[in-house]
């Protein structure tokens, strides 16, 4: 079985959850996605506005104004760039900067990002995130899982059908199920979409998983943002394991040492 690819998670913010302000310089995001692509990250996923709850809101003209030297740099240097926003106007520019994927927690549900979509070069991908928040930013609003996976199954089908109809192939999609606040203001929706990842990728195909340092981790262990490495990696493990494609995360290195020794654990068994 091939490892999950790595998204390396880079906030060009001033109030992320996990690292808002560390990387708001563009020197500063250059120096951490080189480091991380160098850990092992396969994409560099960028964001220049932050998604929890709390945060404020950022301008399209002040997304790209963060992004833009970031963007450049790294397309420079080679790297494979995803841009993490829910605004149009930021993903056509991105895009014509070079990024190659679009990630999108709204699930391109505005038409206007839809319509980048079907316009975008085929190499682009499109990572389409399920939330039960009625804004482009999670809002604590929901609660428990009842019904939740057939939201989900739902969801794919409708955006399958969605990008379908401005032709854009099945295939350059991958489905988020979105996790913490996304999907509720307690851990039983995440950890509930994780037990049944198995049978949700059956459905959606290889999903992409990002639960690095959230809130529902936090409730699980009892632990702060900043301790909840172990946390996050055990719930890559599992991910992994259990079908996801792609996992995001903010510790790169950490990850992928732990797939690569699950994956010799697992070919010395098949020996």
């Amino acid at each position: 079985m091939a490892l999950p690819s790595i998204f390396g998670i880079v906030n060009v913010t001033i109030d992320s959850f996990s690292d808002g302000g560390r990387y708001y310089n563009a020197e500063k995001a250059v120096a951490h996605a080189e480091r991380l692509r160098l850990a092992g990250a396969d994409v560099l996923d960028l964001g220049a506005e932050s998604t929890h709850p709390d945060a404020e809101d950022v301008a399209a003209s002040e997304e790209i104004r963060r992004l833009e030297p970031v963007v450049s740099a790294l397309i420079e240097q080679g790297a494979v760039v995803s841009i993490d926003t829910t605004k149009a106007e930021v993903m056509r520019e991105m895009v014509g900067l070079g990024a190659t994927w679009l990630n999108d927690v709204n699930g391109f549900r505005d038409p206007e990002a839809l319509r980048v979509a079907s316009d975008c070069a085929k190499d682009v991908r499109f990572v389409v995130m399920y939330s039960r928040s009625n804004k482009p930013r999670a809002d604590r609003s929901a609660s428990g899982a009842s019904g939740l996976l057939d939201e989900l199954r739902a969801f794919f089908d409708e955006r399958r059908a969605a990008f379908a109809s401005v032709g854009v192939a099945v295939d350059r999609i991958v489905f988020d199920p979105g996790m913490g606040f996304f999907l509720g203001r307690d851990a039983n929706p995440s950890l509930t979409v994780l037990h049944h990842l198995a049978e949700l990728s059956e459905a959606a195909g290889p999903m992409l998983i990002s639960v690095s340092r959230k809130s529902f981790l936090g409730e699980v262990t009892g632990s702060a943002v900043a301790q909840r490495g172990p946390g996050t990696l055990a719930a890559e493990l599992w991910a992994a394991r259990h079908g996801a494609g792609y996992l995001r995360t903010h510790d790169v290195l950490a990850l992928r040492d732990a797939l690569r020794v699950q994956e010799a654990i697992q070919q010395a068994l098949d020996r």
